[in-house]
């Protein structure tokens, strides 16, 4: 445990609350994109044990390759991003993960308030829309939920950026 708060620059034991769900949600997610996979796949035989074995080692193999997927990130992004600690990171991908999670959940429900369906709009149209709308939602809760986390400065940094890219950098004051 020593090497690592090393590794991970922990200075007290409630920085640990990070990596920990960090950990928790990769396992949630594995096991959601295991669920993905038809289920005929786990049913070789008739066997009642075999199956959940399948989707444990499934769900095991899936979580080690998102694991080594997010670290190679880190380890990418922790010279370009400004953080005081190495463990900040992780509560800035924490970020990312619940407002890309949750622009969808609202966009959803604003689009069908709306009155637009895949029935009643050309699916381009209403994909487009969809898109549009959450990545609207997205701009919103990406400053919520930074402030939530304690990284506001981070992703107000972060959302300047991204707006002067889509063009709508004059509307900010510096």
């Amino acid at each position: 445990m020593k090497r690592f708060k090393e590794n991970w620059e922990i200075t007290q034991n409630w920085q640990l609350l990070f990596p920990l769900i960090g950990v928790i949600f990769l396992g949630y997610s594995s096991f959601k994109l295991v669920k993905l996979i038809p289920a005929n796949w786990f049913n070789p035989t008739d066997s009642y044990f075999l199956p959940y074995l399948i989707f444990i080692i499934y769900c095991v193999g899936i979580y080690y390759f998102c694991l080594k997927i997010v670290l190679y990130a880190i380890h990418k992004l922790e010279n370009k991003w400004v953080v005081n600690q190495r463990w900040e990171l992780i509560r800035i991908f924490i970020v990312f993960a619940f407002t890309g999670s949750s622009s969808v959940f609202v966009g959803r429900p604003i689009i069908e308030f709306i009155g637009i369906t895949k029935d009643n709009l050309y699916p381009i149209f209403y994909w487009f829309l969809f898109i549009f709308i959450s990545l609207f939602f997205y701009q919103i809760l990406l400053l919520v939920f930074g402030w939530l986390f304690g990284q506001f400065k981070f992703f107000w940094g972060f959302e300047k950026k991204m707006l002067k890219r889509f063009g709508l950098g004059k509307f900010l004051k510096n």
